[in-house]
């Protein structure tokens, strides 16, 4: 899908939070995807971390959502999310034809914060506490899979439990009005909940991972990637000065003194693994978050290092 000669080659991608897509938006404001020869529209839509968002990125049927729609429609040629929920995305148009189809073709750039947050009137100070105690959540997002993945490592998982309380605003307001006992969020919303006084009981970066149909070719995802890596890179480097993406989203509600930059991580994309493939799949497969059936081989496609 080369452009002709001097011209920039377009690409459709589609974003919806900030702090997922950061490098995105870095490279083609600080014309890094220019400097590949590559013409980038980034199609944004609602995303759960975005102030005045609504529900069109929680609808239960995933590829009804904003984002997996633009791509079911042929809107746009690749989107990237967390690790697990690209995983479920992939692995399904795999399992059923009906789908258009999409593979892994990198481990993403953005390391995304999550943290599981409460209220200090309700006295837990340790993840143990939550035993069979419903954390807010929306389902096949980040915050499920990060939530899951955190607290596993201190309850049983039969004593996991989670509830859909709406985007991070919403979960925030939720948890203050005192009708849940703790969230999931990503930043700036744990930045938000930390300025309102919520206490963090646990924390951890997730890795974004990128899909991308079998039209955009190896070289032009190449080109993604490299314009990327530099981002990433600027991005660490500076993190002041692209920090207003993430505050545009909290809607006002905090100020650069108040969001925690050392929660911005990213670094250049890398061929998504097999190790990592069996890793992953294997763990989302065992939740009943993916269908089986799915392969290294057909779901996977490292073409941009090809």
């Amino acid at each position: 899908m080369s452009a002709p000669a001097g011209e920039l080659q377009k690409v459709r991608s589609s974003m919806m939070n900030a702090v997922h897509d950061l490098p995105m938006l870095v490279a083609r404001d600080e014309g890094f995807f220019r400097d590949e020869g590559l013409d980038v529209e980034i199609l944004k839509t609602p995303g759960s971390g975005q102030h005045a968002s609504d529900h069109r990125a929680l609808r239960d049927d995933i590829f009804k959502r904003t984002l997996e729609s633009s791509y079911e429609d042929g809107q746009c040629d690749q989107f990237r999310m967390c690790e697990w929920g690209i995983m479920k995305r992939a692995v399904e148009t795999v399992v059923d034809p009906t789908h258009r189809p999409a593979k892994i073709v990198a481990l993403g750039s953005a390391m995304s914060s999550f943290a599981i947050v409460t209220d200090p009137k309700l006295n837990i100070y340790e993840p143990e506490q939550l035993k069979n105690t419903p954390i807010a959540v929306s389902p096949f997002n980040g915050s499920h899979f990060t939530m899951l993945k955190m607290m596993e490592g201190f309850i049983r998982r039969e004593e996991i439990k989670w509830e859909f309380a709406g985007t991070h605003r919403e979960r925030l307001e939720a948890l203050r009005a005192g009708k849940v006992k703790a969230v999931s969020l990503q930043e700036p919303w744990i930045s938000v909940a930390e300025k309102q006084g919520c206490r963090v009981l646990i924390e951890s970066h997730s890795t974004r991972s990128e899909a991308a149909g079998d039209e955009l070719d190896g070289p032009t995802l190449a080109k993604m990637f490299r314009a990327q890596a530099r981002a990433a890179e600027a991005i660490n480097k500076n993190p002041e000065k692209y920090a207003h993406y993430l505050l545009e989203e909290a809607g006002g509600l905090i100020e650069l003194k108040d969001l925690k930059l050392s929660r911005l991580l990213n670094a250049p994309p890398a061929p998504y693994t097999r190790d990592r493939f069996n890793d992953n799949y294997q763990w989302t497969l065992s939740w009943g978050l993916v269908p089986p059936g799915a392969t290294y081989e057909n779901t996977v496609d490292n073409r941009a290092w090809q």
